[in-house]
């Protein structure tokens, strides 16, 4: 005999409506963590002379390079007179060089040998930071921060392209 009662399941909740309003700065939360970071890095690095953001910036310079300063601009995120101040340093310690390009408007940025040399010194050292932060946090914890940070990277990326000046 069927049931006089209908069973209807209401749908389930939407991420937005499941989950608690977010509270605070994003953006100090952020900034917080990324210092946090960078000084366990900076420290590995620092007895070689380098900051972490400079081992990032020499590192990018020997496996991509030689390459334009706007192509290297664009695979770390960076606009031009951002790269160019951070390059800097790198090019007076004798590092990297801003050489001639394939015409006389281009340059590419190469690392030099002394750079290349220092960056297999620093990433031995960059492990070393990377393996304390994921036996700190938990190699689950790190996996799943990689996740999120990748993916609200690549919406927040979609949302410029769509409409920059909505900022």
């Amino acid at each position: 005999m069927p049931s006089l009662h209908r069973h209807t399941h209401a749908a389930a909740p939407t991420l937005a409506e499941a989950a608690p309003a977010p509270r605070g700065c994003t953006n100090l939360k952020l900034r917080r963590l990324s210092r946090a970071v960078s000084r366990w890095y900076d420290e590995d690095v620092r007895s070689l002379g380098l900051k972490g953001s400079q081992y990032a910036l020499l590192s990018h310079v020997v496996k991509l390079g030689p390459l334009q300063p706007g192509a290297l601009a664009r695979a770390l995120g960076l606009d031009a007179s951002t790269l160019t101040r951070n390059l800097r340093p790198l090019i007076e310690a004798g590092w990297v060089l801003l050489n001639a390009g394939p015409d006389a408007r281009s340059r590419l940025v190469v690392a030099t040998p002394a750079g290349v040399a220092l960056r297999e010194q620093a990433q031995r050292r960059w492990r070393q930071s990377q393996e304390r932060i994921n036996q700190t946090l938990g190699p689950a914890r790190v996996v799943a921060l990689h996740a999120l940070l990748d993916e609200c990277t690549a919406l927040l990326l979609a949302a410029d392209e769509e409409d920059p000046d909505e900022r």
